[in-house]
């Protein structure tokens, strides 16, 4: 039988080879959008992207507060120039002039934050207050280089210590790690994929693991000219709570598997991966202390008691996390890597041969005296400027204040009454969009974390309508011939599953970025379209619709 081109003009098939969030143009195309869609365009219903609609409204509040006395504290320079000249801050004084300032401005949305920051740093981390606060001051006027250039020194122990709570929770950790400030999670596998390339801990030809479904630039990478790896898979599966069976993880065993990378809570299942899972990698790791891993861990924040791999393979793991989506801010560009000072990738560096050791001491031995101790997490640093510029690297000084006002935000909420309201408002938009669809909700999944929901044609489709259904559309449709649909005719738009490396048709839809009256919306739209196909399966198979039984 002929493949349907109910989609609409144009190859679609020609697009399976294209990136999801390129897919994403055409469907807005097609949804009658242009080039740049705002939430202004409410009359379509965007759930293709994974940018929230939500933000953290007092660590912003406080910026522009700290904004405010910082300039009040540049201005007390050169105060006898007329032009607008201001001058850095002076430490002297400081606190005492900032709880002045916090009392003429009693009441004003961000300074009672301000001040219960102040109090948690000294209070709590046994930081100097007056120290912080002159960081922050300089930092936000941005009015210095980063220095040190890796991450402000303060602000590096205030991540560091959310990280903890976020990342590590209660398990076990045994040592300190360093964490380098950068321009969102992009930047973070950007510098990772490069510094481990250029440093020989990973060539052309080498082989790597990726936990699928995943991010797809994780999907992309490897297969550039720069990298040209070898990829296997390790695909969770959706019928096991998308996670990984034991003989999937298993293939990590391979000495040949150099490294191994995964999203978690993953994308875009949005499942963390569970506990007897991170055992066993753990387990196998201790059989393989070469292997590398990195985790990226951007919607752990969104998780009941998230644990991180991190926690349990420190030594092994590069940690990479961005404040975009718990915070809401994607604009922000806010991301951190995290290395333990112990770590595999120092001891392969080391251990390399004489010969590339002696290329390295060239590549770094205009940055330090001592190239050859140049930790990997300051290389990062350095590969983040191409070497050559290294003494003007950094994240910018005001997003490092901004970030470590986040994290401050999120230490001082004991209670967690941020995370749980952001919890309760993705799920509920979930039951929402499964009620309309007509799915009933399965059982509780502790693993659960429902940033997206990913809808498994084959899987949902089969549970609510039987196999044969399932196989007659897959072998009547093109693989984004819904996507197309739903945008062209509900002007929905949804990301497909199979640039995030998923075995069966499926779509993303977020469920941060649209409210929930949307999501009911989109849920019709859906089980609108899924009834026409059930009808044209039927006359095309002779059987009775539900309606006519």
């Amino acid at each position: 039988m002929a493949k349907s081109t109910q989609s609409g003009s144009g190859d679609r098939a020609g697009m399976a080879s294209l990136s999801p969030f390129e897919l994403k143009d055409e469907l807005i195309k097609a949804a009658g959008g242009g080039a740049v869609e705002r939430p202004a365009n409410l009359s379509m219903l965007n759930a293709g992207r994974g940018n929230p609609n939500f933000l953290a409204t007092v660590p912003r509040h406080g910026f522009w507060q700290l904004g405010l006395f910082a300039m009040r504290e540049s201005e007390r320079s050169f105060a006898y120039m007329s032009e607008g000249v201001g001058g850095f801050p002076m430490h002297e004084g400081l606190e005492e002039r900032f709880e002045i300032f916090a009392r003429e401005n009693k009441g004003v949305p961000g300074i009672s934050f301000l001040l219960g920051a102040v109090s948690y740093v000294r209070d709590q981390l046994g930081l100097n207050a007056g120290d912080f606060l002159y960081e922050m001051c300089e930092g936000i006027l941005g009015s210095n280089y980063p220095v040190p250039d890796r991450m402000l020194k303060l602000s590096e122990q205030i991540v560091a210590q959310y990280l903890r709570r976020e990342m590590i929770g209660k398990h076990p950790f045994v040592g300190d790690f360093d964490v380098f400030a950068v321009e969102g999670g992009t930047a973070a596998m950007t510098y990772v994929f490069n510094t481990l390339r250029e440093n020989f801990l990973i060539s052309a030809g080498d082989t790597i693991a990726l936990g699928t479904p995943i991010f797809t630039p994780y999907i992309e990478i490897p297969q550039l000219n720069d990298y040209k790896l070898n990829v296997v898979n390790l695909e969770a599966d959706v019928a096991n709570g998308w996670q990984f069976s034991k003989q999937e993880l298993d293939k990590l065993r391979d000495p040949k598997v150099k490294a191994f990378f995964l999203v978690n809570p993953s994308n875009p299942p949005s499942v963390k991966m569970d506990t007897k899972s991170l055992e066993y990698i753990a387990d196998i790791v201790k059989e393989r202390p070469d292997l590398i891993i990195l985790t990226d861990d951007v919607y752990g924040t969104f998780a009941d008691d998230f644990v991180s791999l991190f926690a349990l393979c420190p030594q092994n793991t590069i940690l990479v996390y961005s404040y975009s989506k718990y915070f809401g801010a994607t604009g922000w560009r806010l991301g951190a890597i995290a290395t333990h000072r112990e770590n595999v990738l120092d001891k392969q560096l080391a251990a390399l041969s004489k010969e590339k050791r002696a290329q390295l001491h060239a590549r770094y031995e205009s940055i330090t005296t001592e190239p050859d101790k140049l930790m990997f997490i300051d290389r990062l640093v350095a590969e983040s400027r191409t070497v050559a510029l290294n003494h003007t690297a950094g994240l910018s000084t005001p997003q490092q204040v901004q970030m470590a006002l986040f994290s401050l935000f999120s230490l001082m909420d004991t209670p967690d009454a941020y995370k749980n309201a952001l919890k309760r408002l993705i799920r509920s938009r979930k039951q929402a969009l499964y009620r309309e669809i007509g799915i009933a909700p399965e059982a509780k999944d502790e693993n659960a974390v429902d940033y997206y929901a990913v809808l498994d044609m084959e899987y949902l489709g089969e549970r609510r309508h039987g196999r044969e259904l399932v196989e007659w559309i897959i072998d009547n449709t093109e693989p984004s011939e819904m996507l197309f649909r739903l945008a062209k005719e509900a002007r929905v738009v949804l990301l497909p599953g199979r640039g995030f490396g998923t075995q069966h048709p499926s779509g993303r839809v977020s469920l941060a970025n649209l409210n929930e009256s949307d999501y009911v919306q989109i849920g019709r739209a859906i089980r609108k379209l899924m009834d026409e196909y059930i009808e044209r399966y039927n006359k095309a198979t002779g059987k009775k619709s539900d309606k006519a039984k």
